[in-house]
């Protein structure tokens, strides 16, 4: 909970924002324009809130320049009303630092090196070998595996896997249930049934990195797994074994990614989304929700995939027409040849 208030002059200077208002105003909380009151702070990306917008008691809005005139409270001018309340929220509302020191019950290896200004919640494990950065917080149950590098300012929470040998970067947010390093699903099929085939590398996790509850990131096989820096992943992601998923790239829950597929920078993967193994993806790629990928993207852009709800009987009629395309199509050449060979008939006649 935010105590702190800040003057409007002082937030419109931290986003350079054009203010239309009283500089002196006190704003302590962020809230909806439909639930804000004069001391919150409230934002407004589009049209469609501008009904909203006209009736807030927010006692300052972050708008557009083309919805400065709606706004019947003090205006905080700006191109991305949205990027601009990301900054000022997490003003408003900083994360408190780590009060240092390590837990009674905690269990750190006489190798471990565990910086005096990180944080070892209670039960939680660092084993040999394992490094922990200044101003670090792990949290409570959290395993640090043999030989892991966890950088400065990075928070685990409470439960949270860090396999052997893994690193961890500075100024990362992971959040329970994820698990970071667990072998990745290689087996080589024999007379024997399924060998198991060893996972020999690690995981690498860049700076400024977020990864969403019950996340799962494989170590590599040979080959290091790599999510760069800025990377932005939600809850219930798993991306397999020597995967590589560039700079600043996002992608939603619940989506799956195969063994040794790259994924360029600055893309956004929506959620439910399947990419099977071995594809690369270029930079600047969007795909919306639910899309499967079976091959290469080479090109920047917005691809899709799903089939849209549609009434239960138009969906079972389309799905038997699907599985006859390729009668279709035969048929369709058959034709078209037919009316080729009549049309050059036609002209030597």
């Amino acid at each position: 909970m935010n105590t702190e208030s800040f003057s409007l002059g002082e937030l419109a200077a931290l986003v350079g924002a054009r203010l239309v208002g009283d500089s002196e105003r006190r704003i302590r909380r962020v809230a909806a324009l439909d639930k804000a009151e004069h001391d919150a702070l409230a934002f407004c990306t589009g049209p469609r809130y501008l009904d909203q917008l006209r009736t807030t008691q927010a006692g300052a809005v972050l708008v557009k320049p083309a919805h400065a005139e709606a706004c019947p409270t003090a205006a905080l001018v700006v191109d991305d009303p949205y990027y601009a309340y990301a900054l000022l929220a997490n003003h408003l509302y900083p994360r408190q630092p780590a009060p240092g020191g390590i837990h009674p019950s905690a269990v750190i290896a006489d190798d471990a090196e565990v910086d005096p200004e990180a944080a070892v919640g209670p039960n939680a494990v660092v084993e040999a070998g394992a490094r922990v950065g200044r101003g670090t917080i792990i949290g409570a149950n959290a395993y640090i595996g043999a030989g892991a590098h966890i950088g400065e300012d990075t928070w685990l929470a409470a439960g949270v896997y860090i396999g052997a040998a893994c690193e961890i970067g500075a100024g990362v947010i992971v959040h329970s249930g994820v698990v970071i390093g667990a072998d990745g699903f290689g087996f080589a099929p024999g007379r024997e049934g399924w060998r198991k085939v060893p996972q020999l590398g690690k995981v690498i996790v860049g700076n400024r990195v977020d990864i969403g509850a019950n996340t799962t990131i494989d170590r590599g096989a040979l080959d290091d797994t790599v999510i760069e820096d800025g990377v932005k992943l939600d809850n219930l992601v798993h991306i397999a074994h020597n995967v590589r998923v560039g700079e600043n790239t996002v992608i939603a829950g619940c989506t799956v990614i195969a063994g040794s597929t790259r994924i360029g920078k600055n893309c956004i993967i929506g959620g439910a989304s399947a990419i099977t193994g071995h594809v690369d993806i270029a930079d600047g790629v969007t795909l919306m929700g639910m899309t499967g990928v079976s091959g290469n993207i080479r090109e920047a852009g917005v691809y899709a995939s799903p089939t849209p709800a549609q009434p239960l009987k138009e969906w079972r009629k389309n799905v038997v027409r699907f599985t006859q395309l390729e009668d279709i199509v035969r048929r369709l050449r058959i034709v078209e040849r037919g009316l080729a060979e009549q049309h050059s008939a036609e002209q030597h006649s």
